[in-house]
């Protein structure tokens, strides 16, 4: 496995009026992307996705962490809460980031998956699913697809779910959302896990699931 670091730097991405923020990285002789959605109240500089994406880019994948708001919608969100839960809007913005992926000449040629948390999970979901020949996997960790149902049965990549087993409310809409995903798809449970995957070991059991998914399918 190649680990070497080729390039790693912050870009903008412009999604329709407004400027995105990513973290790049792209270790040497990597073939895939895996672009994140960070979950409600969180941002490209997630511990938790940060660490999934240092263990990705041991693997020889490429990562892209973005921000799915603006600063100024962030501030506004901490207030009234009116971004977080705009799956649409946050999709649009994975969408218009997929689509500089493959206009950046140091990413073009890369295959492209998402992996996405909580409400990003749904965002990745519908962006999956409109631009289906472009996404080769999707990854959702204690993610929220039921945000994102009527896309379901559009999505064409391979899906992976993985829920916390004492995550019991989002398990369950986990598994309805799975009845409604007609590509390959699978739901992970891992067991002693809560929704953030804080407790020891846990957050380490889901990388390694998502690893597996992203080397099988990118």
């Amino acid at each position: 496995m190649k680990s070497a670091r080729e390039q790693k730097n912050e870009v903008k991405i412009p999604s329709g009026s407004a400027i995105v923020y990513g973290n790049l990285e792209i270790p040497s002789g990597a073939e895939g992307i895996v672009l994140f959605a960070h979950g409600s109240g969180s941002s490209r500089f997630s511990p938790r996705n940060t660490f999934v994406a240092d263990l990705l880019n041991k693997q020889g994948i490429a990562t892209l962490l973005i921000d799915l708001l603006t600063e100024e919608e962030e501030a506004i969100d901490d207030y009234t809460g009116q971004y977080r839960f705009d799956v649409n809007m946050l999709a649009e913005r994975l969408i218009d980031s997929t689509r500089w992926l493959k206009k950046n000449p140091s990413t073009q040629k890369l295959a492209v998956g998402y992996f996405g948390a909580s409400t990003g999970a749904a965002a990745a979901l519908i962006a999956a699913a409109k631009l289906s020949n472009d996404i080769k996997a999707v990854v959702s960790r204690g993610g929220r697809p039921d945000l994102a149902a009527e896309n379901l049965p559009k999505v064409q990549a391979p899906t992976l779910l993985i829920v916390g087993g004492d995550d019991t409310e989002v398990l369950g809409l986990n598994r309805q959302a799975l009845k409604l995903i007609h590509a390959e798809k699978r739901l992970e449970i891992i067991p002693g896990a809560t929704h953030l995957f804080e407790e020891p070991g846990k957050l380490q059991e889901a990388a390694e699931l998502a690893i597996d998914w992203f080397k099988k399918n990118l």
